[in-house]
């Protein structure tokens, strides 16, 4: 078949069979590519979506790209399911066949090593949103009440936000060293913008876990437990949990996007 190789990501031979009629990006089925004993696996994709020029403007593309990540996470997640996977950045494009199999060969070592480590692991995301209650409304125009009485809400309500704010920090830092406790390896990424996650209130933990498969339910527990604890003593502070997921965060930054020779 003609076309381009998309790279979902490396792994070692499977256990159980791939979903059956898996698709991927493009629509196009996942395919497996044997090569040293590893497995790259791969879509054929076209040219003129995924050559090097339209895929960095696809790029700007958000619903473009939104599509195309979740295509790209479907695969993975699948593969999450019968193996352990290391996951390639989305838009890791080969010429061919060929040019996965060089790529292999070149990164043969890193990739052994790392499917090493991750081998019968998985990554939980643990955040920590704090969010204020709503402002009480000012009171109408009309009351008895005055331009400093006015100031002095507005001082307090600020106050009031920033003592909430710094009690979620010190929890989520509590949080982070309880979790990174338990887990084999932790890593702290950038608090993410409300802006752009869509998600209420401010983000004061995004972290990864790096957690045995065989203990992600007392790990799920332990965050369920934790989210009993800010119900009951810190209102207007939320902990999210989602995983299990492939181990992104602790694969390395294995691949650029692009297309490669």
């Amino acid at each position: 078949m003609t076309g381009l190789r998309y790279v979902y990501a490396v792994c070692r031979p499977l256990g159980a069979p791939l979903q059956a009629e898996l698709t991927g990006v493009a629509g196009a089925p996942a395919k497996l590519l044997p090569h040293h004993g590893l497995i790259a696996v791969v879509s054929h994709v076209p040219e003129y979506d995924f050559a090097e020029e339209p895929l960095h403007a696809h790029l700007e593309d958000l619903d473009w790209l939104s599509a195309t990540a979740r295509a790209h996470q479907g695969v993975i997640d699948a593969l999450t399911v019968v193996t352990t996977p290391l996951p390639l950045r989305l838009g890791t494009v080969f010429r061919d066949d060929s040019g996965v199999r060089v790529m292999i060969e070149a990164r043969e070592e890193e990739f052994r090593r790392t499917l090493d480590r991750l081998e019968g692991r998985v990554e939980w995301g643990v955040k920590v949103y704090a969010e204020p209650e709503s402002e009480q409304p000012e009171q109408p125009a009309g009351k008895a009440a005055s331009g400093r009485d006015y100031l002095r809400q507005r001082r307090q309500r600020a106050r009031a936000h920033e003592d909430m704010w710094q009690k979620a920090e010190e929890f989520a830092t509590r949080l982070h060293e309880t979790l990174s406790g338990y887990a084999e390896a932790a890593k702290l990424h950038a608090p993410q913008n409300a802006a752009l996650s869509g998600a209420a209130g401010r983000n004061v933990l995004n972290a990864a876990y790096l957690v045995p498969r065989r203990d992600s339910e007392e790990f799920v527990e332990l965050v369920d437990r934790t989210k009993d604890d800010t119900r009951a003593d810190l209102s207007g502070v939320r902990v999210e949990l989602t995983g299990p997921w492939a181990a992104y965060s602790f694969a390395g930054e294995l691949t650029e996007e692009g297309v490669q020779e």
